[in-house]
């Protein structure tokens, strides 16, 4: 083996880029620039607006408008969080996390999504596992299967 070949560990370990296979930068195969407005939003952005998210409904809207404790009733905070989720991004395409972090879904086209899409994200997004599965562009089930994507502003 020489020097310049990888270890065999890190061609099956380190994934395919590893490997020295070159996947492009996310959002490419969709025709997005790699950096700057209409590019795929990193996970450090999508993360960021889940939580501002989350803390909203669950401090502010379970805890403080409705006076109900997270604790006995778990149920709440998923369905204000879906309720939000459907109204905002079915209406403006974002959330207030969204927002703050300069981020928002669209459709494949680049625009708004349309409302039975944004329903399907939102059922699978509270679901929450099929966020978890994510292809090379950044998009989880939940995108794939709405035709969606999220996008930096």
């Amino acid at each position: 083996m020489s020097s310049n070949e990888p270890r065999w560990t890190q061609t099956w370990l380190g994934g395919v880029r590893a490997a020295g296979v070159d996947l492009g930068y996310p959002g490419q195969r969709l025709g997005l620039p790699e950096e700057g407005s209409g590019s795929i939003a990193g996970w450090g952005r999508r993360i960021g607006a889940l939580v501002i998210d989350w803390m909203i409904c669950t401090w502010v809207v379970v805890q403080l408008l409705l006076r109900m404790n997270p604790a006995e009733a778990p149920w709440a905070p998923v369905l204000v969080f879906a309720l939000q989720y459907l109204v905002l991004v079915g209406w403006m395409g974002q959330t207030f996390g969204h927002r703050l972090m300069g981020v928002r879904v669209a459709a494949m086209d680049s625009g708004d999504p349309r409302l039975l899409p944004v329903v399907v994200r939102t059922v699978l997004l509270a679901l929450v596992v099929p966020a978890l599965i994510w292809d090379r562009d950044h998009r989880g089930i939940h995108d794939r299967a709405s035709n969606t994507m999220v996008v930096r502003m």
